[in-house]
């Protein structure tokens, strides 16, 4: 590294009240929560990606908070209360977006959402709509109505889906741009004075003594008050003790198929796939299932198994019979771990995580985001 001038020593590397590490949704919107809470606190975000290279721009763009069988799934692995918690938080955590930015700024779009039950799931449509009417009743306070989820079956054909029994609709899901939002987050906390620095990774830290010293891997070291680690995925390179694993997310999008026949945001298969219009052409992603282990790595790239996976479930499925091809592939890595509680505490004095967003970061971080600020009392 090459010395520091006075002007940079005093500018950008200069001690912060409150540095944030990882500068992906819920980093972006602890800074926004923190500075509205705190203005006079001067704050740094640091990431290491030349943008952010976790998820937070690398997923499939859904404003949604649960799929039926995913969320049953959930009641059964995890217990009702702590799901429903969980739905809570995501549903107001889309509010606030939407509280936050116009429709415009972050390419959100009310198509609503489906989940497809395939005749191969062998689901007895009496044990579905037992299921509907169960999560019906239980998130009518969330949201406001007595019926989140319906049976939709008259728009399978109209969707042109191939051996599909049933679809479940829910009003409340939408779609959004992932960069736009990121880009109008970043651009807000900017405005609210919080410096943000790019293709800068944190080594370690240390915390014995005040200040906290972080050393980085570009040879500058960072002092701070305060330190939120807001990385996510990547949480145990920092703080190893935490039950947080790297997923793997893949995704494709097909090239533009003239006359589409479907608008809105579909979930298959408890969550594991997801598919979207995006225009006229299909983002589909998903399928770690097929393959757990080997997509439990925090390698971002796409492998041949899980394509062949999607690809085969978009002409199987989505737009049987048809021959289309594929514009884009790419992954994202999401945060995991034995419980999908977002992990948001106090690591010790001065040291504070907001980490495992569970695939959820979009809806989840505009509230884990105003809850670790809460926490973070100076």
């Amino acid at each position: 590294m090459h010395q520091l001038s006075i002007w940079e020593t005093q500018s950008f590397f200069r001690h912060r009240d409150i540095i944030i590490v990882g500068s992906g949704f819920v980093g972006l919107w602890s800074a926004y929560h923190l500075k509205k809470r705190y203005p006079r606190k001067k704050i740094l975000m640091v990431d290491g990606g030349l943008i952010p290279t976790g998820a937070s721009t690398r997923n499939a763009g859904f404003a949604c908070f649960g799929s039926v069988t995913e969320l049953i799934a959930d009641t059964l692995h995890h217990g009702e209360e702590q799901t429903l918690e969980i739905v809570e938080m995501r549903f107001r955590g889309l509010e606030k977006i939407n509280e936050t930015f116009s429709n415009k700024q972050i390419g959100f779009e009310s198509f609503g959402g489906y989940e497809l039950i395939s005749d191969s799931q062998q689901i007895e449509l009496g044990v579905l709509r037992s299921n509907i009417d169960y999560l019906n009743r239980k998130l009518r306070k969330i949201v406001g109505t007595p019926k989140a989820f319906r049976l939709h079956d008259s728009a399978i054909k109209a969707f042109g889906f191939a051996g599909v029994s049933h679809l479940i609709e829910n009003k409340f899901e939408a779609q959004l741009h992932p960069g736009r939002l990121c880009q109008a987050l970043l651009k807000k906390v900017q405005s609210m004075g919080v410096t943000v620095l790019s293709s800068t990774t944190i080594k370690n830290f240390t915390h014995t003594d005040q200040p906290i010293r972080l050393e980085t891997s570009r040879g500058i070291t960072l002092n701070s008050d305060q330190l939120l680690i807001c990385t996510n995925a990547f949480a145990r390179e920092l703080l190893p003790e935490l039950d947080v694993e790297p997923a793997r997310g893949q995704v494709l999008v097909t090239s533009p198929i003239p006359g589409l026949r479907f608008r809105g945001t579909f979930h298959f298969d408890e969550g594991f796939y997801y598919f979207r219009n995006l225009g006229e052409r299909v983002l589909l992603g998903g399928a770690r299932n097929k393959a757990f282990q080997e997509e439990h790595t925090a390698t971002m790239e796409t492998t041949d198994l899980i394509q062949g996976e999607l690809e085969k479930f978009l002409r199987e499925t989505i737009i049987p019979g048809a021959s289309v091809g594929i514009d884009y592939r790419w992954s994202g890595i999401m945060g995991m771990g034995g419980a999908k509680m977002p992990i948001v505490r106090q690591i010790a004095p001065g040291i504070f995580c907001a980490v495992r967003m569970s695939g959820m970061g979009v809806a989840l971080a505009p509230v884990i985001g105003e809850q670790i600020a809460k926490m973070m009392k100076t």
